[in-house]
């Protein structure tokens, strides 16, 4: 099965028009697209868009033996012309299935959101889903288009075998709670190929807008791009430990939250403990955990090598440097006579086997650290102590991870990856 992509942006294509942004002004070229439109194997068009016909030409495709039209969401605007000798568009029912005579199947998914997804089967087999912009499938039983379909049994039972779909369209971006819905089902699998479409202005093109969508396992494709579902072999790697460093309020703990959005079930890390009466603190917790999808949970602890041993949901520790903290009190390092007597060396070991644990976990990690040591050099001993240790502290953790990101103002460096 051959899916053609004839747009790849948002409704309103990309750059917006009269829109002075800049990641507008940069969306140049093959940065530049039209409105998301998709055809299957020439006979199947999700999503009809103004110049679809000038769009297929280019891609050296015809319009002509197109046999189904089917609209995803609402269209704002004027209507789009339907181009002579195309059937009329139409929407879905939602948990319907279309047979056309060419031998593909097409179920109307439900979502969240106004519209329909469609999960298309192609007369081999080859099995893709497609979501419109903003949307989300509203629940999971359907998405098989077999009743013995039930969340949560990786897809294995009900549909003879076959763990995963061989492709996924969908708004990886603005709906990154999308992915991971599917990949808590078994919808989505390392072997997926997941393409980012409805691609708009919230992200900068190029290198950005390719990390973010490989943290996702996604990736962003040129309008005008030919696939063969189930052909797709390079899956984008998404790293097994990431370090997000950064100053404050910088943008690294939204960064780390960033690059697991598009997972379930993950377990949120929490190094700083409650420090009752202290609202400032409080507030700060609060706003962590309203940015936080519903399904994660929560773990306000600082023994970390004891979960990174174990095996589970991928882990977001924030912060180490709170960590640190909480290791130089318990081994006293403060005072300068417990710290030469023995404070130093267990501090030492207590870093050693964090960054052992971090070498030998099977786990997904993203871990966060203040980079403080570009700074203003502390005034106390205790100060620059610390400022030291943290060094230390972050330079081992680093050594042990695939990427590590450095954060300022917002925008993420790779140092690593």
């Amino acid at each position: 099965m051959e899916l053609t992509l004839l747009g790849t942006g948002a409704p309103e294509g990309l750059p917006l028009p009269d829109c002075p942004c800049a990641a507008c002004a940069t969306a140049l070229g093959d940065a530049a697209r039209a409105a998301t439109a998709l055809l299957v194997d020439g006979v199947l068009l999700l999503d009809l868009t103004p110049g679809a016909a000038f769009a297929a030409a280019r891609a050296g495709h015809s319009l002509g033996g197109v046999r189904q039209v089917l609209l995803s969401h609402p269209h704002d605007g004027p209507a789009v012309e339907v181009p002579a000798g195309l059937p009329q568009p139409v929407r879905g029912a939602d948990g319907r299935e279309l047979t056309l005579l060419t031998g593909h199947r097409v179920r109307a998914v439900a979502l969240d959101s106004p519209g329909s997804g469609y999960e298309v089967t192609g007369p081999d087999g080859e099995r893709l889903l497609y979501l419109p912009p903003g949307g989300a499938p509203a629940g999971l039983s359907g998405l098989t288009g077999l009743t013995g379909f039930t969340e949560g049994n990786g897809f294995g039972e009900a549909n003879g075998g076959r763990a995963a779909y061989e492709m996924v369209v969908a708004d990886v971006i603005g709906r990154p709670d999308a992915l991971a819905r599917l990949r808590a089902a078994g919808a989505v699998g390392p072997t997926t190929d997941v393409i980012a479409v409805h691609i708009g202005h919230e992200v900068p093109q190029g290198g950005e807008l390719r990390r973010r969508l490989a943290a996702a396992g996604a990736r962003a494709v040129p309008d005008g791009t030919t696939l063969v579902v189930g052909a797709y072999e390079d899956v984008p790697d998404v790293p097994r430990r990431t370090l997000v460093l950064g100053g404050a309020r910088s943008g690294k703990s939204v960064e780390a939250e960033r690059r697991l959005e598009a997972f379930p079930e993950v377990l949120y890390v929490a190094t700083g403990g409650t420090r009752s009466g202290d609202t400032e603190w409080a507030d700060r917790v609060s706003l962590h955990r309203e940015r936080r999808p519903g399904s994660w949970r929560t773990a306000e602890t600082c023994d970390l090598v004891p979960l990174l041993a174990q095996d589970g949901p991928p882990l977001l520790i924030d912060c180490l440097s709170l960590w640190l903290t909480h290791v130089m009190d318990e081994v006293n390092a403060w005072d300068d006579a417990e710290w030469a007597g023995g404070g130093e060396r267990e501090l030492r070991g207590r870093v050693a086997g964090l960054a052992e644990a971090v070498r030998a976990t099977r786990r997904t990690v993203v871990a966060v650290s203040n980079e403080v040591g570009s700074g203003i050099v502390p005034a106390t001993a205790s100060g620059r102590r610390y400022r030291d240790e943290l060094g230390r502290l972050n330079a081992a953790f680093a050594a042990e991870c695939e990427h590590v990101l450095l954060v300022v103002a917002g925008q993420a460096l790779a140092l690593r990856g």
